[in-house]
């Protein structure tokens, strides 16, 4: 009895939330490679050897930022691991801006189209590209079909175990047939056997989906790993600062608020000329990190602050695991202070291994694969759903007026 029950709120949640599902596989495909994507555009700008020569002065670099955008208040600065890289200045949400290290002139380092085309499928994914007031409404739509989707594969999981449980029947399931009887043999067989692939990289997806899109999942994952609930940081039901702000803000809440704290020292006088280049203090960390490194963010001090900040990624971006930040003393170079992924509260850690887990590049490449063919089964799960349930519902009626 509970396993008919279990089987008919299958079923009707998913024809009520399938096309979303749909949308949402079909473009988390697409955007698999997202990263890799704007790393390849990136490279394709890159200062050809012929042209590298000595590089600025990173102190000259801010200054020709000034002077091309005046509008523009750097509040970090990042160096890239190869020589023909921009130099790129940030300015919160301001944006930025990437320079040539060699000339001080404005480089490009991504791809209109590219941007627009991401942007776009970013937008369906979410909230199905609607803009103005509508979005709210239509976020909330694939927010509850994402929570709908995950009731479906954990009832699917169920659902796949065979009446008999041994090993003949569970091959059944777990491996393709070479040929079919009929298309409605086969369709059956394809929801079982992607669906019992791809469930536990789904579940994984899904569940951080959901803790960026609600505070509840989110809470919930905290007390399920033993972490301290922070304190809410929007109003009543309102999504939590990560999920409004997009990756850029998930990326600077992992790196422990440095653009925060840079935001809150913009007011003060220039340094003086007893603290060391900032050349010197990129150097520094270099050489702490032995060379394993690929990008380094630099915090811009301001005024007569003593020290200086430095992120020290040795990830592809998305790994919070493979970040860690230096404190410098500006007058001697001298390392203050090292923070770790480990030194960061475990509720920071959790969210920030969760927002990537959503996309599998906090596993680096092969997540994003995993992640992404996890995506390409939930089409043929959704596809053959509809087939099967348009045999078993819709097609009866068509028999019964013959």
């Amino acid at each position: 009895m509970f396993r008919k029950a279990l089987f008919w709120t299958h079923l009707a949640a998913g024809v009520l939330v399938g096309v979303v599902v749909f949308m949402m596989s079909a473009t988390g495909v697409i955007l698999m490679y997202e990263r890799q994507l704007r790393a390849w555009v990136a490279e394709s700008h890159y200062v050809p050897t012929a042209e590298q020569s000595k590089v600025l002065p990173f102190e000259q670099l801010i200054a020709a930022a000034q002077t091309a955008r005046p509008e523009l208040t750097p509040t970090s600065l990042i160096v890239t691991n190869n020589p023909g890289a921009a130099v790129e200045l940030r300015a919160g949400r301001a944006g930025g801006l990437a320079l040539n290290p060699y000339t001080g002139a404005a480089m490009e380092n991504q791809s209109p189209a590219l941007e627009g085309f991401l942007r776009t499928i970013t937008g369906w994914h979410r909230w199905f590209n609607v803009e103005g007031e509508g979005r709210a409404t239509a976020r909330q739509l694939t927010g509850i079909s994402n929570v709908v989707f995950l009731f479906l594969v954990l009832s699917g999981m169920y659902l796949w175990l065979p009446a008999l449980l041994k090993w003949v029947q569970f091959k059944g399931r777990l491996l393709f047939r070479a040929s079919y009887p009929t298309s409605k043999a086969r369709d059956f067989h394809w929801h079982h056997v992607f669906g019992i692939w791809a469930a536990i990289p789904l579940v994984a997806v899904i569940y951080s989906g959901m803790v960026i899109s609600y505070p509840w999942a989110a809470n919930f994952m905290y007390r399920a790993f033993g972490a301290e609930v922070p304190a809410p940081q929007a109003g009543p039901g309102g999504p939590p600062p990560a999920a409004t702000a997009g990756p850029a803000r998930a990326e600077a809440e992992q790196r422990g608020g440095s653009a925060t704290t840079a935001a809150n020292e913009q007011e003060g006088s220039e340094p003086t000329s007893n603290y060391l280049p900032l050349a010197s203090l990129v150097a520094k960390a270099i050489e702490h990190s032995e060379g394993n490194w690929n990008r380094l963010t630099l915090t811009l001090p301001r005024g007569a602050a003593d020290s200086v900040q430095i992120e020290v990624d040795q990830g592809n971006g998305a790994q919070a695991h493979k970040r860690y930040t230096l404190s410098l003393a500006r007058s001697s170079g001298a390392i203050t202070n090292v923070r770790t992924f480990s030194d960061t509260p475990e509720a920071q850690r959790l969210r920030g291994i969760a927002r990537f887990l959503h996309t599998g590049e906090v596993l680096g490449f092969w997540g994003q694969t995993i992640a992404g063919l996890a995506s390409f089964a939930a089409l043929f799960m959704v596809w053959t759903g509809f087939a099967l349930s348009w045999r078993r519902l819709i097609q009866p009626l068509f028999k019964k007026k013959e």
